[in-house]
């Protein structure tokens, strides 16, 4: 349904448009309908624009095929080059979540997609909105999070002029997006805008959709696409089937359970079961700490740096790994505390959804198996396979193997407890100052169950890495290893749109606060509820780590200086409540004060 002053305009020039009646149905109330069709649409019959071309706006066609791919939210700032197509927004129930900075909507569409599953989508205007997306879409492609960036571009006439707000687009987006569409003609506006949704999904990634902006304009017959969704497969057969007899043999069998697990319908139920059957130890990869419930007894706790040495140890003890939904990335792999933790002689089952990953980090060895599939599937199928044969080898030792993992953990919490006292009394010798490691114990403890947290990068979110634990996917959303600060709290915005019965919450420093504290304004306008914890320590502190280790504690940049009030009384400023907390025994209580006022609204 174009705009009214629009077809205002048309209405002497051209025959009376065939109007798209599922965005029309849409509209406020019935008397709206009436009163802005009933000059110029009485005799259009009612069409379904999946099933029959239609004649309509090239901006309708777009947001019909946004809204035949299920989309409700999209996050952005609001520009002339699609202001054709925002305007159908709320006629076709989507919400335009008007933002304070293009890569914080970048990373708001992350968390959407990493808390739901649906394709988070961002949009902004040509040129300076769009290279703003750039960090945000990168963190998206590391992280394998399905976004759709919508980019509108310079129009097809002038471009090459150098005219205002002019780039080229493309190129600036060609290494971290998994698909790149560019919308060459109007009449393929559905087509295209659907084969970026499709992508998105198919190849779990951000896709641009690069649009000229004039191609919003114009008529054109479309028959509006819906989504085209693949099914996955389990794997080769033959692959399936060997790693099936090597799981078999295996007699210390260990699982390593990746974000693909998280990413595939039912995969923790899927490892969960796997791991029940061997009684085998389950590691989870470097931040996907929800991809395997902490509550459960095979929980070994997550790798990588800063990780589990429970988890660390369990893997080194093992003769099989069987890595599921991992690319086995070096940060989850590395030798850590002093640890060269990865086995040497272990055998490794690998499986991956894309072949690109299989093998790469971790080169396989003569007689390790590489699938690429789908993590359920591919679990699911082995299973079956087990069950069809002999009893796997590990089965008459599950309650020894067992103990040795309770043993592990026991050593490793007895441990961090230790580490919570190490800088006690550094903490002691500036009042109002709190050992992070005993902060992160009580935001810990203190967490709602069904809490989603999302993690920016630095010296104390790096160490949240132990004190993260979640019985449900979709729980923890990290900055993944493109590493770039300013992540967590739009991330943790993104979430709360796509789950708003949740709470979700933000740890974030205070280096990194300070490139994301803006979008409080958004929290407040919008109506975003979100919690973010910020780490107050006067220091970009990762960065201060290397000048102590290396470089003579001569600092240059890394020292910062704050109010006295600290970010709460900027976030009061703002119109949002703000809490600073000074001593121990109030984080809890502050953390639990702030989920209930999110469920409050």
């Amino acid at each position: 349904t174009a705009s009214e002053h629009r077809l205002g305009r048309m209405m002497s020039k051209l025959p009376p448009p065939t109007l798209c009646h599922s965005v029309r149905r849409r509209l406020a109330s019935p008397a709206q309908v009436a009163c802005q069709l009933r000059s110029f649409s009485q005799s259009v019959p009612d069409t379904d624009v999946t099933k029959t071309p239609t004649l309509m706006s090239n901006s309708e066609a777009f947001v019909e095929t946004l809204s035949s791919h299920g989309v409700k939210d999209v996050f952005g700032i609001v520009g002339s080059a699609f202001m054709d197509s925002l305007d159908l927004f709320p006629r076709a129930g989507i919400r335009f979540i008007s933002v304070q900075h293009e890569q914080n909507a970048a990373h708001m569409a992350d968390g959407y997609y990493r808390a739901s599953g649906t394709t988070g989508v961002c949009i902004a205007q040509n040129g300076p909105g769009i290279s703003n997306f750039v960090t945000g879409v990168a963190a998206a492609y590391w992280a394998n999070s399905p976004m759709v960036a919508i980019t509108p571009e310079a129009g097809t006439m002038t471009k090459g002029h150098g005219g205002f707000q002019e780039c080229d687009q493309l190129p600036m987006f060609s290494t971290i997006c998994k698909e790149q569409v560019h919308v060459n003609n109007g009449a393929r506006m559905a087509e295209l805008t659907g084969v970026a949704f499709d992508a998105a999904q198919r190849e779990l990634g951000p896709v641009q959709l690069n649009i000229p902006r004039d191609f919003f304009y114009g008529e054109n017959q479309f028959l509006v696409p819906q989504p085209n969704v693949i099914e996955r497969s389990a794997g080769g057969e033959e692959s399936l089937q060997g790693a099936t007899e090597m799981i078999r043999k295996a007699k210390n069998p260990v699982i390593i359970s990746g974000g693909g697990v998280v990413q595939s319908a039912g995969g923790v139920e899927a490892v969960k079961a796997l791991a029940e059957v061997l009684g085998c130890p389950v590691a989870s990869t470097y931040l996907h700490n929800d991809s395997f419930p902490s509550d459960h007894r095979l929980w070994a706790g997550p790798l990588g740096y800063l990780g589990s040495k429970a988890a660390m140890h369990a893997v080194n003890e093992a003769d099989l790994l069987i890595c599921l939904g991992t690319r086995l990335g070096p940060f989850g792999t590395n030798p850590q505390y002093g640890f060269d933790y990865w086995p040497k002689s272990a055998a490794i089952i690998q499986v991956e959804l894309d072949p690109r990953r299989v093998g790469r980090v971790k080169p396989f060895k003569q007689g390790d198996i590489g699938i690429c599939g789908d993590v359920t599937a591919a679990a699911k199928s082995i299973m079956a396979r087990l069950a069809a044969g002999a009893a796997p080898a590990c089965q008459p030792t599950i309650e020894t193997r067992g103990a040795r993992l309770a043993d592990h953990r026991a050593t490793w919490e007895q441990e961090l407890d230790q580490m919570l006292e190490a800088n006690q009394a550094a903490a002691e010798a500036e009042p109002g100052r709190m050992v992070p490691r005993k902060v992160l114990r009580e935001l810990e403890n203190a967490m709602p169950e069904d809490a989603m947290v999302s993690t920016d990068i630095g010296n104390s979110c790096s160490v949240a890495n132990s004190f993260t634990r979640f019985r449900s996917p979709r729980s923890f959303f990290a900055a993944m290893t493109f590493g770039n600060c300013g992540y967590a709290f739009p991330a943790a915005m993104g979430a709360k749109v796509a789950q708003p019965d949740r709470p979700s919450v933000a740890y974030v420093g205070d280096g990194a606060w300070g490139m994301s504290l803006n979008e409080t304004l958004t929290a407040v306008r919008e109506g975003i509820p979100t919690t973010a914890v910020v780490f107050n320590n006067r220091q970009w502190g990762a960065e201060k780590k290397n000048q102590v280790l290396w470089f003579g504690d001569r600092y240059i940049g890394v020292q910062l200086q704050h109010p006295e009030t600290g970010f709460a009384g900027i976030a009061r400023a703002m119109g949002a409540e703000g809490v600073q907390v000074s001593r121990l025994e109030d984080v809890g209580p502050a953390l639990r004060a702030a989920c209930n006022a999110q469920r409050e609204g």
